[in-house]
């Protein structure tokens, strides 16, 4: 598919249906976000594959609860999506490698509050990013699904090492054709003039 093609088809699905994804498609979904782009080369980004109904099991048993099931016309569509891939980051690695000599004068190896962006955060979204952009080019469907709550009852029940933070959690598989259209997108876009200022604001 043409790069312009993946950019322009690239939508959240959130009605998936339960055929599975090929184990061949999801290793190269996750080979494109360990591609993504990561400051000072320090690959402080993780993934953690969950495959078939067990495992994804784990990350909706975490993160959601009886009452929000029963009451999200989602939560079918989006629980029959038979991969989820967990993107982690480790702000402690990035700390560690800016204390490194070569990166030293950025004076942001003493801590993380010494950060004023944290690229272990966009490191992780870059590799989202690089993943759901894969998906559209395999014939797959995506949702990312924000980190709101049981990250702590999620990374204890998969084995996530302390200090390794969930950003996010994207659900693939193959759309079903039933999507749940969400309503942010009845929100008008503001043009593309208003959002880009060359030369200053």
């Amino acid at each position: 598919m043409e790069f312009e093609e993946v950019i322009r088809r690239r939508a959240m699905v959130r009605s998936f249906a339960a055929e599975p994804v090929s184990p061949a498609a999801v290793d190269a979904l996750v080979q494109a976000a360990l591609r993504a782009p990561t400051a000072g080369n320090t690959g402080g980004t993780q993934w953690v594959v969950l495959t078939g109904g067990d495992e994804t099991a784990r990350y909706w048993d975490a993160t959601t609860d009886a009452a929000w099931r029963a009451s999200s016309p989602r939560w079918e569509g989006l629980r029959r999506a038979p991969v989820i891939l967990l993107a982690y980051a480790s702000a402690e690695t990035y700390v560690a490698r800016y204390a490194e000599e070569d990166k030293a004068d950025s004076l942001l190896g003493s801590s993380e509050t010494a950060w004023p962006v944290p690229y272990w955060i966009g490191d992780a979204a870059f590799g989202a990013m690089s993943a759901l952009l894969a998906a559209v080019d395999a014939g797959l469907g995506t949702c990312v699904l924000g980190n709101f709550r049981g990250e702590a009852v999620l990374g204890s029940a998969l084995g996530v090492p302390e200090g390794w933070r969930l950003f996010c959690a994207v659900a693939v598989g193959h759309p079903d054709g039933k999507d749940h259209r969400s309503p942010s997108l009845d929100r008008p876009r503001p043009a593309a003039d208003e959002r880009i200022h060359h030369g200053r604001w």
